[in-house]
């Protein structure tokens, strides 16, 4: 199997079923799903809160190129529209990790280049694989750990959400 993990958020219109709509698109791929966190948004642009999740995905025939593709086809179903970076958006699909891989494609790199500094990935990941590691950085608990207060205060766990798989 081909595994990969996938964060997935949104912060216009309906956020919670754009995660929802993203897990059924992904169907029988999707081995596990973290819990939902309200997450302050990131890159300086004025926008309201996102959702955010992690994916735990695999399939035997999907390699990093196909996890990508995946990715934005959930994200064109969502009508995700590519205006400001780090802008507001339907819904977000980031490939993080494909079976610890490297690519240092101009389409893809693997590990994402920022994850190790986005509480909004690692923590969700650290609750749906405690054991993770992202390649090159380390275990996801440290990264967490050693992330600055102002990064993890931003996250929250949002019990009253879940995304069924």
């Amino acid at each position: 199997m081909t595994g990969a993990v996938l964060s997935i958020g949104s912060n216009v219109g309906d956020r919670l079923g754009h995660l929802q709509g993203c897990v059924r698109g992904l169907g029988a791929a999707v081995r596990a799903a973290s819990p939902v966190y309200a997450t302050a948004p990131w890159g300086g642009v004025e926008q309201d809160d996102f959702l955010n999740a992690v994916l735990l995905v695999e399939d035997p025939a999907a390699g990093a190129e196909e996890w990508l593709r995946r990715a934005r086809q959930q994200e064109r179903a969502a009508q995700r529209t590519r205006g400001v970076r780090w802008g507001p958006r339907t819904l977000d699909v980031d490939v993080i990790d494909v079976a610890g891989m490297r690519s240092d494609a101009e389409h893809l790199t693997l590990p994402h280049p920022r994850a190790h500094q986005r509480a909004f990935v690692l923590v969700p990941w650290c609750d749906v694989a405690p054991d993770a590691v992202l390649p090159g950085h380390g275990t996801v608990a440290d990264l967490v750990a050693a992330l600055p207060a102002t990064e993890r205060d931003g996250v929250h766990r949002r019990d009253d959400l879940a995304l069924a798989t």
